[in-house]
């Protein structure tokens, strides 16, 4: 390739998006195919020099018109494969008789042993023989440094062909459906066969992490391969495997909508449809598509709701696909018994509930029925990714109607947080969608569909063909195996915090008197805190990112707490350095960054204070799950530290945050943490992982040993005061201090602190802590069971008790201001 010149790409599907048709002897017209997948590429077309491959959508056996043919398509960039005798066993047979089920979940159709066209032997040769004719064109037309892109399940063979010819190619593949679990893909009598074939590739692309994840779980049971976070390695070469959901381009349907002759036929279908609400599906009609879900739901909806019969109507458009199968004429035959029950029940002669079309509609017509639609149904019972839910979000930014969305179609991991998720199969919830979509208050319908609309224009398909094409592995390292019982691990889980709420108990009501009187009493206090929930100002629900700041009612005492000789105070927290240092930088406070993993003195120096021996090799994976999930949960976002990542969904909505928060964990525990030495921590609202083992409670004895170092402890800690806003799994920093376990808790914390530091046993006080069990006082906030002694209802609970310590003692307060100075100082220093 010369200088200036744009890269090559060849882009092979099973057909070519142009519809050609013939105008002559030896001549054609062409014009792009409306909605096809691969001509919204715009903006890669532009950058590369991009050539389409693939059958042209009819037989052409004379040589004279395949040459007039392929001149004409030349001219759209468009190579044909001509497979006539062979197309039929290659399509209908294998890819969509065989191969199509067993991706959506379906199992394999029983064998036809009375033709020898049809068995599967005949149907896979033809399979095989389909992909070395696309081998042949592609061949043909490739330049050195092209990359060569194959498109879903028609062409697996086709990638393991292309390496044989010149391993150098460069070869992506991309599944535009699902992959289903390794119990259903194992059934397939080629199984290993057309997995090691993709596995050739260099790139493989999905649409879901469910998907890529399935795959990479079927090579490692089927073929023995390893399983990484990046992908699959076989005999230590590595195939990548990549998420990146398909989106549509918005600017086309935006601008449609915009046109004169869609404005007129959205005016006509709102007139034919006075004074009615408007539901709309927009299917293939086969078996997956759920469109007898969808008129069941539909029935139901009208039985239940006798006042919605007269003022709501369904619109389907049935695209026909494959009529001459029988399984589909099954579904075309039960769908329109559906819809004369439906029509026969509810309906008159004015009026019918259901207006029902075996037919595709032109692209403007149906951007005019996506912008008059109250309500999108779909009921997909199992779908690649669905882009019909796309389309319809993005021609509805006039009217912003109500997506009600299949949880097994793929864009409701990217689409779910506007739109109503449902079990297609559960007919009751169905209809109540239907109810809920039809009756949902405009403020609650326009967040939703700005929510969805900001997704669909921000990920638009130009962006997912050049992040695939510009995708590149960031580090060479291998992680570990990404096979993981899930369901195991859940099990486990639930047994581990089973048995931790037997632990836990109701705390007591916190004796305040007791606690100020013996705090002016002690010689040398310690005061733990936890950050974020603790000494943070009260937070605004509404604000889209969380800004962590301390409650300004706190400035005063906690600057007088600090300052006192006799009062340590640390603040230990899951949150990073950088945060901890902005909010406390102008205070003499010890600072545990990361749960102790990173440490602060009060002059502002900061140590690690890590175990020796942590591997950190999970981090890089954990984030890219991390920045999937943030991507596609509005008003969620995740925190980067050096030994933690936490994801925060407490702005999103409750429902959808927590369907992710789940899916996010089934990736964690089956990708990049499969067997790394990591602690995953659910809370309400986030999900965090960080290295093994470091809670609150098996850090605070290496901060201890840390202290012991930096400071001359010449008076032991005789008084504790511990609290905060505390995860379950860090409330066994409460049960470090109870009198009975501190003594060897304590030894064996500083003796192994002393042991990485090389300092000698006899450097360490033996009177570091002489703590009382009445003098020590932990105290969760607002928890109704807990493994602290003691429990305050708030954090402004918080701020008064701290307040009542800063001036508790008298001794202190006679060597500098008065009582009442005091408190006005405090006062001062809070208001400012």
């Amino acid at each position: 390739m010369s200088y200036g010149e744009r890269p090559r790409l060849l882009v092979v599907a099973n057909r070519l998006p142009v519809s050609s048709k013939k105008t002559g002897e030896n001549s054609w017209s062409m014009e792009m195919s409306p909605g096809g997948k691969f001509n919204l590429l715009g903006g890669v077309t532009d950058q590369y020099d991009t050539k389409w491959v693939g059958w042209p959508g009819f037989d052409v056996y004379n040589e004279v018109e395949k040459t007039a043919l392929s001149k004409s398509l030349a001219q759209m960039n468009c190579i044909p494969v001509f497979l006539n005798e062979v197309f039929d066993q290659y399509y209908n047979g294998y890819s969509n008789g065989i191969i199509w089920p067993i991706l959506h979940h379906m199992g394999l159709p029983i064998e036809c042993h009375h033709d020898e066209n049809k068995t599967f032997q005949t149907q896979y040769d033809a399979y095989k023989k389909a992909n070395r004719m696309f081998l042949d064109v592609v061949i043909e037309n490739y330049e050195e440094g092209d990359t060569i892109w194959c498109q879903d399940y028609h062409l697996m063979f086709l990638p393991q062909y292309l390496k044989e010819y010149n391993n150098k190619i460069k070869v992506g593949w991309f599944l535009h459906s699902p992959f289903p679990s390794s119990e259903v893909y194992k059934t397939l009598p080629s199984r290993s066969e057309l997995l090691r074939s993709v596995l050739r590739a260099d790139l493989l692309g999905f649409h879901t992490y469910d998907f890529a994840r399935h795959f990479v779980s079927t090579c490692t049971q089927i073929l023995g391969v390893e399983g990484t976070d990046e992908g699959v390695v076989d005999q230590g070469r590595l195939t990548r495997v990549v998420v990146l959901p398909m989106g549509i381009d918005p600017d086309r349907f935006i601008s449609t909508c915009k046109l004169p002759e869609v404005i007129q036929q959205m005016n006509e279908l709102k007139e034919k449809f006075f004074g009615k609400k408007v539901i709309l599906g927009v299917d293939r009609l086969d078996m997956i598509k759920g469109i007898p879900q969808k008129y069941l739901g539909f029935e139901k909806f009208l039985e239940e709701n006798p006042d919605w019969r007269n003022k709501v109507v369904l619109v389907q458009i049935a695209v026909p696909t494959r009529d001459a199968v029988p399984e589909y004429q099954k579904v075309r035959d039960q769908v329109h018994g559906l819809v004369g029950r439906i029509n026969g029940r509810f309906g008159s002669i004015s009026s019918l509930p259901v207006h029902h079309m075996d037919c595709s509609v032109p692209s403007n017509y149906l951007c005019a029925l996506y912008a008059t639609a109250d309500v999108l149904l779909v009921t997909s019972l199992r779908d690649g990714l669905n882009l019909v839910s796309h389309e319809f979000v993005a021609c509805q930014e006039s009217k912003k109607g109500v997506l009600i969305l299949s949880e097994f179609a793929g864009a409701g991991q990217s689409l779910g947080a506007g739109a109503i998720l449902v079990n297609p199969w559960n007919v009751t919830e169905v209809s109540s969608a239907i109810k809920e979509a039809l009756t949902m208050p405009a403020e609650e319908r326009e967040e939703r569909h700005r929510v969805n609309f900001q997704y669909v224009i921000t990920n638009s398909a130009e962006k997912w063909g050049g992040d695939f094409l510009r995708y590149s592995p960031k580090k060479k390292e291998h992680f570990d195996d990404f096979l993981q019982n899930i369901s195991s691990l859940s099990e486990l889980n639930d047994a581990f915090a089973e048995s931790e709420m037997k632990i836990r108990s109701t705390p007591h009501e916190l004796p305040q008197r007791d606690m100020i009187q013996r705090y002016s009493q002690s010689n040398h206090r310690l005061i733990i805190l936890g950050f974020c929930g603790t000494l943070t100002e009260p937070m605004n629900t509404q604000n889209e990112e969380l800004n962590l700041k301390l409650n300004p009612k706190l400035k005063g005492t906690l600057k007088a707490l600090c300052n006192d000789p006799k009062t340590t105070v640390v603040v230990l927290s899951r949150s990073g350095r950088n945060i901890l240092d902005k909010v406390f930088g102008e205070y003499k406070i010890w600072l545990a960054a990361e749960n102790g993993m990173l440490l602060r003195d009060p002059t502002g120096e900061w140590v690690t204070n890590m175990p020796e021996n942590m591997n950190l090799d999970w981090v890089n994976g954990v984030k890219n799950v991390f920045k999937y999930f943030t991507d596609r949960t509005p008003r969620s976002f995740f925190e980067a530290n050096e030994t933690s990542l936490v994801w925060n969904h407490e702005y999103a909505g409750v429902k959808f945050g927590k369907t992710q928060a789940r899916d996010m964990l089934q990736h964690l525990w089956a990708g990049p943490i499969s067997k790394a030495s990591v602690d995953v921590v659910r809370g309400n609202h986030s999900v965090e992982v960080h290295a093994m083992s470091e809670t609150k409670g098996a850090a605070i004895g290496r901060i201890l040993g840390e202290m012991m170092h930096k400071i001359s402890m010449t008076t032991p800690i005789d008084y504790v005061f511990c609290s905060g806003y505390l995860l379950e799994k860090d409330e066994d920093i409460y049960t470090f201090f109870e009198s009975e376990i501190v003594p060897s808790k304590l030894s064996h914390e500083t003796r192994s602190k002393s042991s990485s530091s090389n300092i000698m046993k006899n450097q360490i006080s033996p009177n570091v802590l002489d703590l009382k069990k009445e003098n020590y006082f932990s105290v969760a906030i607002g928890q109704t069971r807990s493994k602290a002694r003691y429990v305050i209802d708030s954090t402004q609970d918080v701020v008064d008790l701290l307040h009542k310590l800063a001036i508790a003692d008298t001794t202190t307060m006679a060597n500098t201001v008065s009582n009442s100075e005091l408190h006005q100082r405090l006062a001062m220093e809070t208001r400012i």
